[in-house]
């Protein structure tokens, strides 16, 4: 059984190539027109085309999402784009609308298509319907279990593949198809702009009493009854793989850069181990506890082995947790001197704790016992932002390791 490929958002440019290094085998992303996540930066075409060849050169894969469900005039100049995508190079892109598929099938028929969670799709006759129209792909509903998955791959033809998430927001409409954004601030969650209205305090009111409001409460600082938990999945590796599924997806393309890196070097090292020997694999707490140094809120394994209930929910805040501070991005190494050329993410000064982590690899902690600015005089803080700074490191590190602290209270 061959390893699974392990894919990774990327909202921008620099969130491609951190995930590209950190271990993962392909990245989706979203270009200026046509896909479902407006906040973040997004790809001009350019940016995809430098995005693509970055990824080809290191043998890694770029799928581009136009996933909307679009109205008429989403459909103006479709054609001309997705030429472009294909003159480019990407390797597949991720639809959910009928219409936009046949576009595109008919404009580039070798462009392979990826179906989005977006269409639903949750049993294995709507997965043959997509299959014999030619989609290559169909990334599953998030309301299966794991039984049911396992079903449909084990009746899908081979060249079939099927992706499910493994990590990352939850949302609390069917598959994504949400209208309470819509409602909420006319801002519509399936043509990209979603509010994550989801996420609010409400109250609630009876129709024969108006204008009175009942809070819906927990405690004293009320609650958040639409607010699922994140979803986690990387304790079960070993049952997602048995499973068959092709591709693990991990949410996120409005996730800093800091989130994408120690997300996917806990699931890449997971997949890794486990793909050592079978027999022999155990899961290391550790990888989890790295996670959370990531912002999150409290996991949940979603619909894989049971229908959600409370214990799913978070009732107290729509927060996220945050325990540590991405402070540095290392740019370069110097192993004569041992000096990292650092760009600061966030203030840091001389004395402060941090741990540094790059891919694949260990964490180690030091003091930050020396600084210097780019002329080379020594600095004791560094408050500006992107600031390049050169930090004295007592173990050698390379480009794209990173720096950490953690938050004081």
């Amino acid at each position: 059984m061959r390893k699974p490929e392990l894919l990774a958002p990327a909202g921008d440019l620099e969130k491609l190539k951190m995930a590209i290094n950190y271990g993962a085998d392909a990245v989706y992303l979203g270009g200026e027109r046509f896909g479902l996540r407006k906040a973040s930066k997004n790809f001009g075409i350019e940016e995809i085309k430098e995005g693509v060849e970055y990824a080809h050169n290191r043998g890694k894969k770029v799928y581009v999402t136009m996933n909307i469900v679009p109205h008429n005039e989403d459909l103006v100049g479709l054609e001309d784009y997705v030429r472009e995508l294909y003159n480019i190079g990407i390797d597949a892109v991720i639809v959910s609308d009928p219409g936009m598929f046949t576009i595109i099938k008919k404009t580039v028929p070798d462009l392979p298509i990826h179906l989005s969670t977006q269409a639903s799709v949750t049993n294995y006759e709507t997965v043959m319907f997509w299959y014999n129209l030619g989609i290559k792909r169909i990334v599953l509903a998030r309301e299966l279990s794991l039984k049911e998955i396992k079903e449909i791959i084990d009746k899908a033809p081979e060249d079939l593949e099927i992706e499910v998430f493994v990590h990352g927001a939850m949302c609390i409409s069917y598959s994504g198809r949400c209208l309470l954004s819509n409602y909420m601030t006319g801002r519509d969650a399936n043509r990209g702009d979603c509010a994550q209205a989801c996420r609010w305090k409400y109250n609630l009111v009876e129709e024969k009493r108006p204008g009175e409001f009942y809070p819906v409460f927990e405690d004293e600082k009320g609650t958040y009854i639409f607010n699922s938990k994140d979803l986690c999945m990387i304790e079960y590796i070993p049952q997602l793989v048995e499973a068959g599924i092709k591709s693990f997806k991990i949410e996120g393309r409005v996730k800093s850069s800091y989130y994408v890196a120690t997300v996917l070097r806990s699931y890449r090292m997971a997949i890794d181990e486990y793909f050592k020997d079978k027999e022999k694999y155990t899961f290391k707490q550790e990888w989890i506890e790295e996670i959370k140094k990531a912002s999150f809120r409290d996991f949940t394994t979603g619909f894989y082995f049971d229908k959600p209930t409370e214990k799913d929910q978070v009732y107290g805040s729509s927060s996220y947790i945050r325990n540590y501070d991405f402070v540095g991005l290392v740019l370069d190494y110097d192993k004569e001197t041992g000096l990292a050329t650092v760009e600061q993410r966030n203030r840091m000064y001389v004395g402060d704790e941090i741990e540094v982590f790059g891919p694949g690899t260990d964490y180690f902690t030091q003091t930050i016992e020396r600084m210097y600015d780019e002329e080379g005089n020594g600095i004791d803080v560094a408050p500006h932002p992107q600031q390049i700074v050169k930090i004295q490191m007592e173990q050698p590190v390379d480009s794209w390791y990173i720096l950490r602290k953690p938050r004081k209270e």
